[in-house]
């Protein structure tokens, strides 16, 4: 605005000025020559016309400042109507409070007022009747009334004092907010001014580096085009003599269909010998590849059986109808045609491959399985500990693998039938007794599947004769003679073991299940007696309590279940890292299968498998862990084997059994309520041999 008055005043003052020389030139002008007023009146109109410039010039400077004056007086304008819409709300506000600020004041005075006579009240009536006893009592209701309504009239002034704070707290904020964001905004302006500043800087480096760059280009252009030109020179020669040798060469070709069909015919001569002979070359190949593969194989299972390593097997169940439809139930495993040790994983579209000892296709039957264990079990007979554990999780097969079925059964039953067709082609010159034993771990206890009571908890204790061997005093322990000895074992064990229902697994084995086969012989001729003992464990399966839908017990058992596995992976990965101290007491699992991961048993692990798309989280843990388990190095196996001859102590690598006491059978009374009567009719069938001796684990 100050500018804009400064330019109105020169601008009245270049119009005086004007007005005055208009004035002169209205005057007759009489010429006079060589007259100096001449001279300046000239000179006059020189000024006249750059004061008409300059005074143009002003007003298109005045008409723009007006416009920029309008807009800022609008927005003024605009922000007076919001400040004044402000202040009135903010004075209806103050008014309001002040009102019920005053109101409160009235009502208090009004009652403080009143109080008295009240009072006055209270002490002359006392002796009135009864009618003014009863108006002393509206009375004093009516006070007590009164009171409480100045009470809420003073919680009621206190709110509003309060709100009347706040608010004016919230004013400051939000005023010191805008401040803030000024000087933000200042800021950020500033900062945008030097980015242009530098964006343009960058602009003019980046035109002048691509000029200079194609000012070198289009010198090497002219370059090239002056060596074209040359070249183009130089050709014309050899140009005349291809045309003379293009002529010979065409009259050459009028006969060339001939020599063409001719060469054609030995060309495909030549080339079904050469195909034949690569084919015969490829298929001796094929053998020689498969023969060395066999015998890598063969040498792979001699050093791992030299360095004691577990060995590892995997089995994939087929897809079921339990598995639903739909993209989840897609296979996402697949085999190597060439390699039976090497399976592939899809896993959230990335393929994984893992190798193993052995890999079985889902069209596997429970005799392939035992085919690839049965000469680990028969090393049992010799005085070896044998282990084998079943691993996966729930709803994989392990119980499958591990029993079987009636129809079709699986490693435990086919170990013992070939274990009795073993003694019996020994029988002429060893005498054999084979005793079984069975017990769960079912949240974190140890029962007897075997005994009386299978509630009964058990305990794992080392042997008394200093050996560090396991065993679990008063496992019921009976001498198997016959395969239906065997059947009713069977039977007896899997009614006591624990099984439920979950979303995985219509029949989900909620425990650690362990069969202990002990193979003790003796030689007729040399006296020489072998213990030998094949631990059969069926673990029980890893799951999410999200997909598993576990609740109350369900939800208990399968921590349980976790925990134990969590702690037999805490152990493989000591073991695998050599560390000097294994965890095997973090769980009765790893302490029951302590002996036979420490180094004096042949191990075999057989890791189940899921093929659907939904389970492939599991499984990679499976084979995950199942490649780490493969790489542990336990040492090789040792005989348990002693001359009869106790004078002489000649032993052969000789482990010391545990020679402990044989302790007298448990008393026990009726079985549990929870025992069926079919498991009690089985058990008065099997004779147990003797009497409950601890049994070695």
């Amino acid at each position: 605005m100050v500018e804009n008055e400064r330019l109105r005043q020169e601008m009245r003052r270049c119009e005086a000025e004007l007005q005055e020389l208009q004035e002169l030139q209205a005057k007759p002008a009489t010429p006079c020559p060589g007259c100096e007023h001449s001279q300046e009146s000239a000179q006059l109109r020189n000024r006249l016309s750059q004061l008409q410039l300059e005074v143009a010039e002003n007003k298109g400077m005045l008409s723009e400042l007006n416009l920029e004056v309008q807009q800022k007086t609008d927005r003024l304008a605009e922000v007076e109507l919001r400040l004044k819409d402000c202040l009135a709300e903010k004075a209806q506000e103050e008014e309001r409070l002040s009102r019920r600020l005053r109101d409160s004041h009235e009502t208090i005075a009004s009652l403080r007022a009143q109080s008295p006579p009240v009072k006055y009240i209270i002490k002359t009536v006392e002796v009135e009747s009864s009618k003014t006893k009863q108006a002393l009592s509206e009375c004093q209701a009516r006070n007590q009334h009164l009171q409480e309504q100045v009470a809420m009239q003073r919680q009621v002034l206190k709110e509003m004092e309060q709100q009347l704070q706040s608010s004016h707290q919230l004013t400051a904020q939000l005023r010191a907010q805008i401040a803030m964001y000024e000087s933000e905004l200042e800021r950020a302006h500033g900062q945008m001014l030097e980015e242009m500043q530098s964006l343009e800087e960058d602009k003019n480096r980046a035109i002048e580096e691509a000029f200079a760059r194609a000012q070198v280009e289009m010198k090497a252009v002219h370059e090239n085009l002056a060596g074209v030109r040359t070249n183009l020179l130089t050709l014309q020669p050899a140009l005349r003599t291809l045309t003379n040798d293009y002529n010979g060469l065409k009259r050459q070709v009028r006969g060339f269909p001939l020599l063409l069909q001719e060469a054609l015919r030995s060309v495909k001569a030549e080339i079904g010998q050469a195909i034949e002979e690569v084919n015969s070359s490829n298929q001796e190949l094929l053998r020689k590849y498969r023969r060395e593969l066999q015998l890598r194989k063969k040498c792979h299972n001699e050093l791992v059986r030299l360095k004691g390593n577990i060995r590892v097997i995997a089995r994939v169940r087929p897809v079921t109808k339990e598995d639903g439809e739909g993209p989840e139930a897609t296979n996402a495993v697949t085999f190597d045609s060439d390699d039976d040790s090497i399976i592939h994983l899809l896993h959230k579209g990335k393929p994984v491959s893992f190798e193993l000892d052995k890999v079985f296709s889902p069209q596997a039957s429970q005799q392939d399985v035992f085919q690839e264990v049965q000469a680990l079990i028969t090393s049992c007979i010799d005085g070896f500990n044998v282990c084998i554990f079943a691993y996966g999780q729930t709803g994989a097969g392990k119980t499958y693998t591990m029993e079987g079925t009636p129809e079709n059964p699986g490693i435990n039953q086919r170990a013992l039938q070939l274990l009795f067709s073993e003694v019996q082609e020994k029988a002429s010159d060893w005498e054999y007794t084979i005793t079984v034993s069975a017990a769960e771990i079912y949240n974190e206890a140890l029962r007897d599947l075997l005994g009386k009571e299978p509630q009964e908890k058990l305990e794992i204790r080392l042997c008394p004769d200093g050996s560090g061997q396991l065993y679990v005093p008063g496992l019921t322990e009976f001498q198997v003679r016959s395969v239906d000895d065997i059947n009713k074992v069977f039977e007896f064990g899997h009614t006591n073991r624990t099984t439920e229902f979950t979303n995985l697994n219509e029949h989900s084995s909620r425990s650690h299940a362990l069969l202990i086969v002990t193979v003790r012989g003796v030689d007729g001729s040399t006296g020489l007696r072998t213990t030998g003992k094949l631990n059969l464990v069926d673990l029980a399966g890893s799951e999410r309590v999200g997909k598993s839908g576990a609740e109350g017990n369900r939800l208990r058992e399968a921590q349980h279940i976790n925990k134990s596995l969590s702690a037999l992976g805490d152990v493989i990965a000591a073991l695998r890292s050599r560390q000097g101290h294994v965890p095997f007491r973090n769980s009765k699992l790893t302490y029951l299968l302590q002996d036979s991961l420490s180094g004096d048993s042949k191990t075999l692990m057989v890791v189940q498998v899921s093929p659907v798309e939904k389970n492939t989280s599991e499984t990679l843990y499976s084979l995950k862990f199942a490649e780490r388990v493969r790489s542990v190095e336990l040492g090789p196996g040792s005989r348990r084997a002693e001359l009869g001859s106790w004078s002489s102590q000649e032993h052969l690598e000789w482990e010391p059994a545990c020679q402990t006491p044989q302790p007298t059978a448990r008393a026990h009374s009726a079985p549990s309520s929870g025992t069926s009567s079919r498991p009690g009719s089985i058990r008065r069938k099997l004779q147990p041999s003797g009497k409950s001796r601890p049994v070695p684990v």
